[in-house]
Protein backbone atom coordinates (compact mmCIF):
# COMPACT_ATOMS: atom_id res chain seq x y z
CA UNK A 1 0.00 0.00 0.00
CA UNK A 2 1.16 3.16 -1.10
CA UNK A 3 -0.11 5.96 1.21
CA UNK A 4 0.07 10.04 0.58
CA UNK A 5 1.30 12.61 3.24
CA UNK A 6 -0.34 15.78 3.40
CA UNK A 7 1.87 17.92 5.42
CA UNK A 8 4.71 20.72 5.86
CA UNK A 9 8.64 18.94 6.48
CA UNK A 10 9.00 21.82 9.27
CA UNK A 11 6.28 20.54 11.19
CA UNK A 12 6.73 17.99 14.09
CA UNK A 13 3.44 16.86 13.58
CA UNK A 14 4.04 15.88 10.31
CA UNK A 15 7.64 14.67 10.80
CA UNK A 16 5.80 12.05 13.14
CA UNK A 17 4.09 10.33 10.42
CA UNK A 18 7.26 10.55 7.89
CA UNK A 19 9.26 9.09 11.04
CA UNK A 20 6.70 6.25 11.50
CA UNK A 21 6.34 5.34 7.96
CA UNK A 22 10.02 5.01 7.34
CA UNK A 23 10.19 2.61 10.50
CA UNK A 24 8.20 0.29 9.10
CA UNK A 25 9.81 0.53 5.40
CA UNK A 26 6.05 1.98 4.03
CA UNK A 27 6.14 3.42 0.90
CA UNK A 28 4.26 6.84 0.52
CA UNK A 29 3.78 9.83 -1.62
CA UNK A 30 4.54 13.41 0.58
CA UNK A 31 2.12 16.13 -0.70
CA UNK A 32 3.31 19.82 0.45
CA UNK A 33 0.83 22.01 2.14
CA UNK A 34 1.74 25.28 3.11
CA UNK A 35 -0.03 26.34 6.38
CA UNK A 36 1.02 30.57 5.83
CA UNK A 37 -0.41 30.71 2.47
CA UNK A 38 -4.09 29.02 4.10
CA UNK A 39 -3.69 26.09 1.59
CA UNK A 40 -5.05 23.87 4.39
CA UNK A 41 -8.38 26.05 4.55
CA UNK A 42 -8.78 25.48 0.86
CA UNK A 43 -12.15 23.69 0.05
CA UNK A 44 -10.03 20.89 -1.56
CA UNK A 45 -8.22 19.99 1.28
CA UNK A 46 -11.22 20.60 3.78
CA UNK A 47 -12.69 17.42 2.35
CA UNK A 48 -9.79 15.74 3.51
CA UNK A 49 -9.55 17.09 6.88
CA UNK A 50 -12.64 19.41 7.83
CA UNK A 51 -10.38 20.42 11.03
CA UNK A 52 -8.09 22.30 8.42
CA UNK A 53 -5.37 21.18 9.76
CA UNK A 54 -2.45 18.54 8.84
CA UNK A 55 -0.95 16.25 8.33
CA UNK A 56 -4.04 14.14 6.76
CA UNK A 57 -2.64 10.54 5.75
CA UNK A 58 -4.21 9.24 2.53
CA UNK A 59 -5.23 5.39 2.19
CA UNK A 60 -5.60 3.82 -1.64
CA UNK A 61 -8.97 4.00 -0.93
CA UNK A 62 -9.69 7.90 -0.88
CA UNK A 63 -10.18 7.75 2.99
CA UNK A 64 -8.39 10.07 5.17
CA UNK A 65 -7.11 10.17 8.40
CA UNK A 66 -5.91 13.15 10.70
CA UNK A 67 -5.03 13.60 14.07
CA UNK A 68 -0.76 12.92 13.90
CA UNK A 69 -1.05 10.67 17.19
CA UNK A 70 -3.86 8.87 15.50
CA UNK A 71 -2.46 8.30 12.45
CA UNK A 72 1.07 6.74 14.61
CA UNK A 73 -1.81 4.44 16.19
CA UNK A 74 -3.70 3.52 12.80
CA UNK A 75 0.37 2.92 11.53
CA UNK A 76 1.75 1.07 14.21
CA UNK A 77 -0.85 -1.28 14.61
CA UNK A 78 0.31 -5.01 14.39
CA UNK A 79 3.95 -3.48 15.23
CA UNK A 80 6.89 -3.67 17.35
CA UNK A 81 6.23 -0.16 17.82
CA UNK A 82 2.82 -0.51 19.65
CA UNK A 83 2.36 -2.83 22.71
CA UNK A 84 0.17 -5.83 22.93
CA UNK A 85 -0.03 -6.03 26.53
CA UNK A 86 -3.46 -3.42 27.80
CA UNK A 87 -1.56 -1.68 30.15
CA UNK A 88 1.68 -0.82 28.08
CA UNK A 89 -0.34 0.19 25.08
CA UNK A 90 -2.83 2.51 27.67
CA UNK A 91 0.87 4.02 28.62
CA UNK A 92 1.41 4.94 25.09
CA UNK A 93 -1.08 6.89 25.03
CA UNK A 94 -0.36 8.67 28.26
CA UNK A 95 2.55 10.01 26.46
CA UNK A 96 0.42 10.36 23.77
CA UNK A 97 -1.73 12.97 25.84
CA UNK A 98 1.16 14.16 27.41
CA UNK A 99 2.84 15.06 24.24
CA UNK A 100 -0.38 16.89 23.00
CA UNK A 101 -1.28 18.55 25.98
CA UNK A 102 1.24 19.51 27.68
CA UNK A 103 4.43 19.51 25.72
CA UNK A 104 3.37 20.44 22.08
CA UNK A 105 1.43 23.38 23.34
CA UNK A 106 4.40 25.41 24.55
CA UNK A 107 7.59 23.84 22.84
CA UNK A 108 5.96 23.49 19.62
CA UNK A 109 4.13 26.73 20.06
CA UNK A 110 6.78 28.62 21.19
CA UNK A 111 9.27 27.08 17.91
CA UNK A 112 6.60 27.90 15.52
CA UNK A 113 6.68 31.73 17.08
CA UNK A 114 10.33 31.73 16.22
CA UNK A 115 10.98 29.67 13.11
CA UNK A 116 7.46 30.24 11.48
CA UNK A 117 6.80 33.58 11.98
CA UNK A 118 10.24 34.90 13.05
CA UNK A 119 9.83 36.27 16.26
CA UNK A 120 7.25 39.29 15.74
CA UNK A 121 7.03 41.82 18.75
CA UNK A 122 3.70 41.32 19.26
CA UNK A 123 4.03 37.63 19.86
CA UNK A 124 7.31 37.70 22.50
CA UNK A 125 5.25 38.13 25.82
CA UNK A 126 3.20 34.85 24.28
CA UNK A 127 7.18 33.08 23.31
CA UNK A 128 8.33 34.40 26.97
CA UNK A 129 5.38 32.68 28.41
CA UNK A 130 5.87 28.94 26.52
CA UNK A 131 9.00 28.75 28.42
CA UNK A 132 8.20 27.75 31.81
CA UNK A 133 5.86 25.07 30.94
CA UNK A 134 7.84 23.76 28.16
CA UNK A 135 10.90 23.36 30.99
CA UNK A 136 8.29 21.17 32.37
CA UNK A 137 7.26 19.10 30.07
CA UNK A 138 10.99 18.80 29.67
CA UNK A 139 11.40 17.55 33.30
CA UNK A 140 8.51 15.33 33.32
CA UNK A 141 10.39 13.42 30.67
CA UNK A 142 13.73 13.55 32.14
CA UNK A 143 12.26 12.16 35.62
CA UNK A 144 11.06 8.90 33.46
CA UNK A 145 13.98 8.69 30.97
CA UNK A 146 15.81 8.47 33.93
CA UNK A 147 14.75 5.15 35.11
CA UNK A 148 13.86 3.61 31.46
CA UNK A 149 15.72 3.63 28.19
CA UNK A 150 12.31 4.58 26.20
CA UNK A 151 9.37 5.68 27.43
CA UNK A 152 7.60 3.43 27.79
CA UNK A 153 9.85 1.02 29.43
CA UNK A 154 12.45 -1.13 27.63
CA UNK A 155 11.38 -0.60 23.61
CA UNK A 156 10.83 2.32 21.50
CA UNK A 157 6.98 3.00 20.56
CA UNK A 158 4.74 5.37 19.05
CA UNK A 159 5.50 7.55 22.53
CA UNK A 160 8.81 7.93 21.34
CA UNK A 161 8.05 9.23 18.05
CA UNK A 162 5.39 11.32 19.66
CA UNK A 163 7.69 12.93 21.68
CA UNK A 164 10.74 12.68 19.70
CA UNK A 165 9.50 15.45 16.79
CA UNK A 166 9.56 18.15 18.86
CA UNK A 167 11.51 17.52 21.89
CA UNK A 168 14.72 17.21 18.81
CA UNK A 169 13.88 20.46 17.73
CA UNK A 170 12.95 22.24 21.32
CA UNK A 171 16.59 24.28 20.51
CA UNK A 172 14.60 26.13 18.16
CA UNK A 173 12.09 27.49 20.39
CA UNK A 174 14.66 28.64 22.49
CA UNK A 175 14.76 25.59 24.62
CA UNK A 176 18.33 24.29 26.09
CA UNK A 177 18.35 20.63 26.48
CA UNK A 178 21.97 21.27 28.64
CA UNK A 179 20.74 20.10 31.94
CA UNK A 180 18.77 16.83 30.74
CA UNK A 181 21.28 14.07 30.46
CA UNK A 182 17.84 11.44 30.06
CA UNK A 183 16.84 13.16 27.07
CA UNK A 184 19.85 13.80 25.38
CA UNK A 185 20.66 10.10 25.05
CA UNK A 186 17.43 9.21 24.50
CA UNK A 187 17.53 11.58 21.51
CA UNK A 188 20.55 9.74 20.29
CA UNK A 189 19.07 6.38 21.11
CA UNK A 190 15.68 6.92 18.97
CA UNK A 191 18.17 8.63 15.56
CA UNK A 192 20.30 5.51 16.23
CA UNK A 193 17.45 3.15 14.96
CA UNK A 194 18.51 1.92 11.58
CA UNK A 195 15.46 2.94 9.63
CA UNK A 196 15.37 6.69 11.03
CA UNK A 197 14.98 9.70 8.92
CA UNK A 198 15.77 12.85 9.58
CA UNK A 199 13.12 16.02 9.77
CA UNK A 200 14.97 17.68 7.00
CA UNK A 201 16.29 14.62 5.32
Amino acid sequence: MTYKVYGDYRSGNCYKVKLMLHLLGRSYEWVPVDILRGESREAAFLKKNPNGKIPVLELEDGSCLWESNAILNFLAEGSEFLPADARLRTQVLQWQFFEQYSHEPFIAVARFIKVYLGLPDDRLDEYAAKQLDGYHALDVMEQQLLRTPYLVGEHYSIADVALYAYTHVAGEGGFSLAGYPAITAWLQRVASHPRHVGMFD
